[in-house]
């Protein structure tokens, strides 16, 4: 046998799959389980709405009708749950908890408050359940090619763990303890929510002078104004392309967990409430479910630009 066969069989011995629980199949959950279950793992998985599970079936997961039953089937449990109160409802009100036995890992990569998910870390470290949390950034397009941005907080022993579960989703970071995922989510969703209404506001106004945006967009592409906002999400608003990726009503939601978050440490964050409001107005006029580059359709009607 040759060295390369060696190498080839020490890799394929290396890899064992793991029972993997997946509590929350929506426009992440979905094609984040998917690559699970490509991956080799056992994944099985839990939704709310149940037919939105049973597309996995088809990958090879096993579709539960509760959290619980599907928690119990695995070493490791994920959610990608909608807030910190229905993560809470789940794993405590729902028997999910109860369901994980010691020694089992749990990873929240939802997006939720720093002390949401420190409470909820305490809770499940009494039962002897180990916790991180794994927020992700790079939306539907980055769950769906495993190249998401995985923010990590919790014991380093833990994220060494979940390693082959992260492989195979995106890169991961291990960033500081219990609540530190988070607050590199927060900070993340900062950054992408200001630079939305940045690129919006900057495109619009260019066009009310009588400038062609979209070569505006190209003249300042590769200048210290350019960003992957600039391109992805420029590029929707040249297209009016609004079809919901990442929601504006969950850019909304980020944007008052870092308020919130910022006004317990006792830190002012005067940038994220301006366009926390903005965000919240579009969502008033009705445009809470378009991607949250639609924050453009929110600027050009204040302006007349319909």
């Amino acid at each position: 046998m040759t060295t390369t066969d060696t190498d080839t069989v020490a890799t394929e011995t290396a890899f064992q799959p793991l029972h993997i629980a997946v509590l929350g199949t929506g426009m992440m959950g979905l094609p984040m389980a998917h690559r699970l279950c490509a991956a080799g793992h056992h994944v099985h998985v839990w939704n709310r709405t149940r037919a939105k599970a049973e597309p996995l079936a088809a990958a090879g997961a096993t579709v539960h009708d509760h959290a619980a039953d599907a928690v119990r089937h695995a070493d490791i449990a994920i959610s990608l749950l909608e807030s910190g109160p229905v993560v809470e409802q789940v794993l405590f009100s729902q028997g999910a908890a109860q369901a994980l036995r010691a020694g089992n890992l749990f990873i929240d990569m939802a997006s939720i408050q720093p002390r949401e998910t420190r409470a909820h870390a305490e809770q499940l470290q009494a039962q002897g359940v180990a916790c991180l949390d794994a927020p992700v950034s790079g939306g539907t397009v980055g769950a769906e090619a495993g190249t998401l941005a995985i923010m990590v907080g919790g014991h380093a022993t833990d994220y060494e763990r979940a390693l082959p579960v992260f492989a195979a989703l995106g890169r991961a970071t291990h960033v500081g303890p219990h609540g530190a995922g988070q607050l590199a989510k927060l900070a993340n969703q900062m950054i992408v929510g200001i630079t939305i209404g940045a690129v919006a506001e900057a495109l619009l106004l260019a066009a009310k002078g009588g400038a062609d945006m979209a070569k505006v967009r190209e003249a300042i592409s590769g200048g210290f104004a350019d960003s992957r906002i600039l391109q992805v999400h420029g590029q929707r608003m040249l297209e009016r392309d609004f079809a919901p990726r990442g929601r504006v009503g969950v850019q909304l939601k980020d944007m008052r967990n870092a308020l919130a978050t910022a006004q317990e440490l006792g830190f002012d964050a005067p940038v994220t409430a301006l366009l926390e409001s903005l965000y919240a107005q579009a969502a008033a006029h009705g445009l809470a479910d378009l991607d949250q580059s639609g924050l453009f359709v929110e600027l050009a009607g204040r302006n007349g630009m319909q």
